[in-house]
């Protein structure tokens, strides 16, 4: 098992005591896929995209050994990745070598803390608020740019690099090394206190730190990354504390130009949750099935997800958004004017199965996320019913009596007193069943209640949850969840009440195309929603065009399916595997590879 072989929290000798390197229940990803064989049919948690042999180097020295032919370069990357770690262990191997080497690193260049915190305050929000606003800030605006401009290689030694987090800001017109670090071990380093946000001294709470990650840091990075693109030579994974895997820049966008023309799937992770359930840890392979629950799976929200490459075996995961930089026409295809470098769809399980409600909730509004929260597209959701028990059901707009202020009133009452409400006093509830979609545009109250394994079909935004009542309870570390009755209040439409709920925000499959072993099923979704859904059913295979589309697809019902696009490419995925088809794969054929008759879930701009 993958959870036998890697350490699930990292930590290394320091004096008397460790020091807590990623603090999590989740394995970090091998370096190198050995040991264990993913079958095929079966869910696959590294899921990665071959790049052929001799692709992918491995090791601190064999980067030194090319460091050492270009005897200057620049080492710039992402936030968070442990830069003296990285120092130390290139400069072994110099020192090895008998070489000398100047180290010009860039963090003695940032302004001071107490600047940097002014710079970003107006992006914070209130210390307590749960939301910033998305940072107008370049980089650059957090570093003398001046004294770190006039750093010039230095000819009395053998080697000169410049390092860390922005170290292209630099005048060195030399080759770029690029160190990317997946969302996921981010926050596992943030969680054990191992990094500080971008120009900070301390280390914050997590709840402050992600949400300067989020609004700020993230913000920043990844317009740097953009623009620093095309300078890039080497691409190298910084996840594991003590390892590195890297590949030239060629290999690299050889690999993003190949799946942007055939099929897509990202890494998933997975997160325990105070409503969580079980459905996950009993049906994943592969997983630390020592936890508590599992609430998320982070099927497809490509902002924290990352593609995987292989080589020889081994493993180097770069972020999304580097894709949609290089090949967001490929992949996003008549719609890639409007939505720029965002990918706008994405694919979650919320599993609450035998585990508690979701909290009673809404988003915001197109406008309301735009003024508050600098966002472009709002959280519109539906909730796809991939598996259920009998009595499972979904918390879905308001009962036709319902009044403002005396929900307001029992709400407030709530959270002042920590007493119970009858919640369906003034939401409605429904029974949900297997294949069922419920349709949730922005300002909706709802809920998925216990027992139920939703994919969640939505667009990106992913954080702006305004909750209302959330039973009571305690989050995983006994602290009382956020409630934002303010927020919720600004957004709710109480037209979405009595029978209009029924009429308007469960969907209606209709037969659209049919043959004698396929059907293909319009599942509509709201007005408001940018997105549509379709279920594709057969017994054998299946064949459609993209029509200059991006399709995002699931298999919903049976045990594994086939794909082969135009290129010649082909897949195969498990029961409940997200995978994308660019626009620019042009056709694609689905197999069944059971017995039985399958269905696939398909989502795709209107």
């Amino acid at each position: 098992m993958i959870s036998n072989q890697i350490n699930t929290n990292v930590a290394v000798p320091q004096g008397s005591a460790d020091i807590l390197l990623r603090k999590t229940s989740q394995c970090l990803m091998p370096v190198k896929l050995s040991g264990f064989n993913i079958a095929e049919g079966e869910y696959n948690i590294y899921p990665a995209c071959s790049l052929g042999k001799g692709k992918i180097y491995n090791g601190y020295d064999t980067l030194a050994q090319y460091i050492i032919n270009q005897k200057t370069v620049v080492i710039d990357g992402y936030d968070a990745v442990f830069w003296k770690r990285i120092q130390i262990s290139l400069n072994k191997y110099f020192t090895a070598k008998g070489l000398t080497v100047n180290w010009v690193e860039t963090s003695a260049y940032l302004k001071p803390a107490s600047v940097i915190e002014t710079l970003v305050a107006p992006f914070m929000g209130t210390t307590d608020a749960v939301w910033g606003t998305r940072c107008t800030l370049s980089l650059h605006d957090f570093y003398r740019l001046d004294e770190l401009a006039a750093q010039s290689p230095n000819p009395a030694y053998d080697i000169n690099i410049m390092m860390g987090t922005g170290a292209t800001l630099s005048s060195w017109n030399v080759p770029v090394i690029y160190i990317d670090l997946p969302k996921n071990e981010l926050q596992f380093r943030m969680r054990a206190g191992a990094v500080t946000n971008l120009g900070t001294a301390d280390v914050q709470e997590p709840f402050y730190m992600y949400k300067r990650f989020y609004f700020v840091d993230w913000v920043l990075l990844n317009k740097h990354k953009k623009q620093i693109l095309n300078k890039i030579s080497v691409m190298a994974d910084g996840q594991w504390p003590d390892d590195i895997n890297w590949m030239y820049k060629a290999d690299f966008t050889a690999g993003l130009n190949h799946i942007s023309q055939s099929v897509i799937r990202v890494r998933p992770w997975f997160e325990p949750g105070a409503w969580g359930g079980h459905w996950i840890k009993d049906h994943i392979k592969n997983l630390n099935k020592d936890v508590v629950n599992y609430a998320w799976s982070f099927e497809l929200i490509v902002p924290e997800n990352g593609l995987v490459f292989e080589s020889d075996g081994y493993l180097l995961e770069v972020s999304f958004d580097f894709l949609m930089f290089h090949n967001r026409e490929q992949i996003l295809g008549n719609h890639a004017q409007k939505f720029g470098d965002e990918f706008p769809i994405r694919f979650d399980f919320l599993d609450t199965y035998d585990g508690g409600n979701l909290s009673i909730q809404c988003h915001p509004r197109l406008k309301y996320i735009q003024d508050n929260f600098g966002e472009t597209i709002t959280q519109d959701e539906t909730y796809y019913i991939l598996d259920c028990k009998d009595k499972a059901e979904v918390y879905l707009g308001f009962q036709e009596d319902i009044d403002r202020e005396t929900f307001r009133s029992a709400l407030e009452i709530s959270q002042a007193e920590n007493k119970e409400i009858n919640i369906t006093d003034y939401v409605q509830a429904h029974t949900a069943r297997k294949h069922d979609l419920f349709l949730i545009p922005n300002g909706t109250v709802h809920s998925a209640g216990a027992d139920n394994l939703v994919l969640e079909i939505s667009a990106t935004p992913y954080i702006f949850t305004f909750k209302m009542y959330d039973w009571l309870r305690l989050d995983l570390d006994g602290n009382p969840r956020p409630i934002n009755i303010d927020h919720a209040f600004n957004n709710l439409d109480f037209n979405r009440k009595g029978n209009r709920v029924q009429e308007e925000l469960i969907s209606k499959p209709a037969i659209i195309q049919q043959d004698a072993d396929w059907q293909l099923i319009h599942l509509p979704t709201h007005r408001e929603h940018f997105y549509d859904v379709h279920r594709i059913e057969f017994d054998s295979q299946f064949t459609a065009e993209t029509n200059n589309q991006c399709h995002v697809m699931m298999l919903v019902e049976g045990e594994a399916i086939s794909i082969k696009t135009a290129d010649g490419s082909k897949h195969v995925f498990a029961y409940a595997e997200t995978f994308v088809v660019p626009a620019a794969a042009v056709s694609y054929v689905l197999t069944n590879l059971g017995q039985s008759r399958v269905k696939v879930i398909k989502a795709f701009l209107k």
